[in-house]
């Protein structure tokens, strides 16, 4: 399976959305970056329907960051529709959200998330956790073959 995009991040906070790919950029600087803006998007874009009905579903992310509170649908739902089709359910999906709240994780390690980390405020903080995220998804991680 060959990526058109090395990550997709699935963020609707425009601050949020430069500071990750500020972030990954300054430690990745060959990264294909695909943002979308809201849950609808994301499913569209994952499962190649809408605007996004030439894509070919096969051509997955090496991995999805993906932010909880999105507009539309839910990170949630978007989530639970990647992890509940085999089509696209070995993607690694990265929840990066500002979400603390217990339901919210244990929701998410049910659907099948396969990391889920709370976004740092401090904007060095912030950058350090995308800058290890990025190194662990793209470099460590064996997906497919090391």
């Amino acid at each position: 399976m060959t990526a058109e995009v090395d990550i997709l991040l699935i963020e609707d906070n425009p601050n949020d959305v430069e500071l990750t790919l500020h972030a990954l950029r300054r430690h990745h600087p060959d990264l294909q970056v695909e943002v979308l803006r809201d849950g609808a998007e994301a499913i569209d874009r994952i499962f190649c329907t809408g605007a996004f009905s030439a894509r070919n579903i096969l051509n997955r992310p090496r991995f999805i960051l993906l932010d909880l509170k999105l507009p539309k649908v839910s990170g949630v739902e978007v989530l639970r529709q990647i992890k509940s089709d085999e089509r696209t359910r070995g993607i690694p999906v990265v929840a990066l959200t500002t979400s603390t709240e217990s339901r919210d994780i244990s929701v998410s390690y049910g659907l099948g998330v396969n990391s889920y980390i709370a976004k740092p405020v401090d904007f060095e903080e912030f950058s350090e956790a995308v800058r290890q995220i990025g190194n662990y998804w793209l470099s460590l991680n064996c997906s497919s073959e090391c």
